[in-house]
């Protein structure tokens, strides 16, 4: 409870600096967020690690079909995501990332950065280092927070509906223990299979329009009990009893 009284406050002071700032000009934090901070207003044009910091936490909310980069360029396609996700939180859609659109993010998160509403835990119940999967350690990791804030997208356009992940990361071995194909994206870090409600065909037909460029659900061989989504390189959808 401390800690969502807290982060109103903190989206309060942010709102407050965001009208004392004004569009176009340079963002001054009103606090340190414990997560990441952003210094300064984006908009098109702008470059850096700050963009790339803000691309994870809105490339959930692209058209279907498509995938944002994580490039640190914010172009067309990154300033299409921010309005998307100023919409959705009630805030003024312009496309430019300043104070209220990162005071928003900010109650979004937690400390290590992960959306408020999905955890590490959550995305890796296979060991506890991340260890032993397609790619690094720390590649698998990334890819699990990319994936989680793309959840965070699709749970609240959804109407916050609370989202159940039954698997997501796992090393050769867990892959193999449970049957799962070699070439895995789970082994990758960045699938999560879906499950609970809502029921596993919306699950599949939503994820197409929050970032997401593999989704298996009923009527895909082994995926009649919960949705599959991942972020792999050569897009496929196959749900055949959800009309993907």
């Amino acid at each position: 409870m401390f800690r969502r009284v807290s982060r109103l406050l903190l989206s309060f002071v942010m709102l407050m600096a965001g009208m004392a700032v004004g569009v176009g000009a340079t963002a001054t934090a009103a606090h340190a967020d414990s997560c990441y901070t952003w210094n300064r207003t984006l908009s098109q044009g702008s470059s850096g690690s700050d963009v790339t910091q803000l691309q994870i936490r809105v490339a959930g909310w692209v058209t279907s079909g498509e995938r944002l980069s994580y490039d640190g360029q914010y172009g067309a396609r990154t300033a299409a995501a921010v309005k998307k996700f100023q919409a959705a939180y009630g805030l003024a859609a312009d496309g430019v990332a300043g104070p209220a659109t990162f005071s928003k993010i900010y109650a979004l998160q937690d400390a290590d950065c992960t959306p408020v509403h999905f955890t590490y835990a959550e995305l890796n119940k296979c060991n506890s280092d991340w260890s032993g999967g397609a790619v690094s350690a720390a590649t698998a990791k990334s890819n699990a927070l990319k994936t989680m804030w793309k959840l965070e997208a699709m749970r609240h356009a959804l109407g916050d509906v609370p989202i159940t992940i039954s698997s997501g990361f796992r090393s050769r071995a867990c892959n193999s223990a449970v049957g799962g194909s070699s070439t895995s994206r789970h082994l990758y870090g960045d699938a999560a299979d879906l499950t609970g409600s809502p029921s596993f065909c919306r699950l599949a037909q939503q994820a197409r329009t929050h970032g997401f460029s593999e989704i298996l659900g009923p009527g895909y061989p082994g995926h009649n009990d919960h949705t599959h989504v991942a972020f792999d390189p050569s897009p496929y959808w196959s749900a055949p009893n959800c009309g993907i």
